[in-house]
């Protein structure tokens, strides 16, 4: 998938000079980061989203706008809450620097508008993987929309490929599941989790069925290679490993190189 064929295939979206969206993409990846930080942070902990303000967790002060800005109010600040003085975990700036490095990469390698569709896969992405990172949980909440968005985006982008994508989703879910099942039945215990292969279906309907071998491979020797690099240090041969945290940059770096 090129982008001479992904432009073809979105007539009436106007092009974006490369600063611009470069920009753009990149303050919308601060923004949407801090919104991802929020997410996992209470979401797991079944505290309210959407309507409880946000607060220092150290005093409890509501948060003014402008110490929600992304980035820029954690500078200006010190790295501390104005009215109690306690340290803003470092997370909060590092996964907004992540988000907005997110969309200035995809700004930069894909053309527009496939750029803005790889960054918002990429932001969900990383929203999956501090979750799976943290709570071993990949909600399907969000894998099963991310696989029906993969689908759509298909749609407007390729149209012609959607066969494909769909054929992708379904491989993908199917063939990790009796992974897990087979796992499960030689080796007595779980090898997966339910999520993952949620997250490869998702795979397959942004990516198609011929880049499931790629992102399955890639992610396998990132996790081989973690577990080789820790083990002795708290990593044995039955410790847990959160595989979405290596097959969700794997989904990601082979979106950029097919949207490219």
């Amino acid at each position: 998938m090129h982008g001479d064929r992904l432009w073809c295939y979105s007539p009436g979206v106007p092009d974006l000079p490369p600063l611009l969206r470069l920009l753009l993409l990149g303050t919308v990846g601060a923004v949407v980061g801090s919104f991802v930080n929020l997410v996992a942070l209470r979401w797991p902990a079944g505290e309210p989203i959407a309507l409880a303000r946000s607060a220092c967790r150290g005093c409890g002060a509501t948060l003014t706008p402008g110490e929600l800005i992304p980035l820029v109010s954690f500078a200006v600040q010190g790295g501390r809450c104005r009215q109690c003085g306690s340290g803003i975990a470092w997370r909060y700036p590092a996964v907004e620097l992540a988000a907005a490095a997110v969309g200035c990469i995809a700004a930069a390698t894909v053309p527009w508008p496939a750029a803005s569709v790889v960054a918002a896969l990429g932001w969900a992405l990383l929203l999956l993987v501090l979750l799976d990172a943290e709570h071993f949980w990949l909600p399907s909440a969000v894998t099963w929309p991310l696989t029906a968005a993969g689908l759509l985006a298909t749609g407007w982008l390729v149209p012609a490929e959607v066969p494909g994508h769909v054929i992708g989703a379904a491989v993908g879910y199917v063939s990790l599941t009796l992974v897990a099942v087979l796992y499960r039945h030689l080796r007595g215990r779980d090898g997966l989790g339910g999520g993952d292969p949620k997250l490869f279906a998702a795979a397959g309907a942004w990516l198609g069925w011929t880049a499931l071998p790629t992102v399955l491979g890639a992610a396998a020797v990132s996790g081989l290679l973690t577990g080789l690099l820790l083990w002795g240090r708290g990593i044995t041969g039955t410790t847990r490993l959160p595989f979405g945290v290596f097959l969700a940059p794997a989904i990601w770096i082979t979106a950029l190189a097919t949207f490219s």
